[in-house]
């Protein structure tokens, strides 16, 4: 590895940011290290369009370039390919490229924009194209778990910050606040009503293998109407309104449909912020509702919680040890039990720990 190096003040940095939406978010802590320790430096991130909203309205940077498939009107690449983005970057004259995903491509990227110094992980067989080549720890040629929040921040930490903060912070506009505010009054919740507003979040975009069931998210629902007296509001993609559909379904509990109502990732970050306690699968909104402090009941599956730890005093995670698991695997070869095995009652005795419950008519004040 090249020593560490200080930056002047006119020294641009541009950070290519990961792919998922949850990585995003884990990757905030990493843009306020760079600020802090570079406060006069221009910073521009480069992020794909579909987690875009993620870096909107981020004091830590200072210019937004989004990767889209074609040229929509502010600030950017005309084009999707590598050649046509390079070409753009190059005339950015950016002196830092700092590397987050572990991507060859990212690595290519940076170098064919001609950016002279190149910062990231020794990954994909790309070290040959970094200038500063971080090592990965391992242990008898395999990888040793490491929580995805703190693998960026040893990054900053590589280039002389000093014990950078670990918490998680998204940022919102007042337009996108008063958004989320009238979708939520559609669906008889406002914050001052006096009830909890729970949200289940129960997609996850890493495959189906990392999905709890529709049905025992319905019966967690039906607990939290009942017993906390709680409105439940349930998000996802537009590609999971199967899911969604199914959830609904699966009780006679109404719920709030946020992509129904015209919900987006930017007006999400606001509802979130509303948000009582959220149930969710391991994925984005998980972390979306930690980076507002929201309480968070997570279902872990095959996935080894230690990538995606997030150090979150307000998180509960629910999760069975299986002799086949953690497995990583996309989809499951076998029977599912790592998931099968995680009953709605395991979920709402966690829920009771973050939430109080609603009074009984008898002790409640006259």
């Amino acid at each position: 590895m090249t020593a560490p190096k200080q930056y002047r003040k006119s020294e641009r940095l541009l950070v290519i940011m990961p792919t998922w939406v949850g990585d995003c978010v884990m990757a905030i802590p990493t843009l306020r290290a760079f600020r802090e320790l570079y406060p006069d430096a221009y910073i521009a991130v480069l992020i794909k369009e579909g987690a875009l909203p993620i870096v909107e309205d981020c004091p830590y940077v200072n210019q937004i370039i989004p990767i889209r498939k074609r040229p929509a009107g502010h600030d950017e690449p005309k084009g999707s390919g590598t050649v046509k983005l390079a070409r753009y970057l190059s005339k950015q004259e950016f002196d830092t490229a700092i590397l987050l995903p572990n991507s060859f491509r990212t690595a290519l990227l940076a170098r064919m924009a001609l950016i002279p110094r190149r910062v990231g992980y020794e990954r994909d067989g790309r070290g040959f194209l970094l200038t500063d080549r971080l090592m990965v720890r391992r242990e008898h040629s395999k990888f040793i778990p490491v929580s995805t929040l703190d693998y960026y921040l040893g990054i900053p930490r590589y280039l002389g910050a000093q014990q950078p903060a670990h918490a998680m912070e998204l940022f919102t506009s007042s337009e996108d606040d008063q958004k989320a505010l009238d979708l939520l009054k559609q669906g008889n919740w406002t914050p001052d009503c006096g009830k909890p507003l729970v949200m289940l979040n129960p997609g996850a975009r890493y495959g189906e293998a990392k999905m709890w069931f529709p049905d025992r998210f319905g019966a967690v629902a039906k607990k939290c109407a009942d017993e906390l007296g709680a409105v439940i509001a349930v998000t996802g993609a537009p590609r999971e309104r199967k899911i969604l559909d199914e959830v609904i379904a699966s009780t006679d509990v109404p719920m709030i449909d946020l992509q129904k109502l015209g919900m987006d990732l930017k007006v999400l970050k606001s509802v979130i912020k509303n948000a009582s306690l959220m149930v969710s699968n391991d994925t984005g909104p998980r972390h979306m509702a930690a980076a507002f402090g929201v309480p968070v009941v997570t279902v872990f599956g095959p996935t080894d919680p230690r990538w995606t730890e997030i150090d979150f005093e307000h998180e509960r995670i629910v999760r069975v040890d299986v002799f086949c698991g953690p497995c990583q695997k996309r989809t499951c070869p076998l029977d599912h039990r790592c998931m099968t095995q995680v009953t709605p009652d395991m979920v709402y005795e966690q829920i009771k720990t973050l939430l109080p419950l609603e009074p009984s008519p008898s002790e409640a004040p006259s």
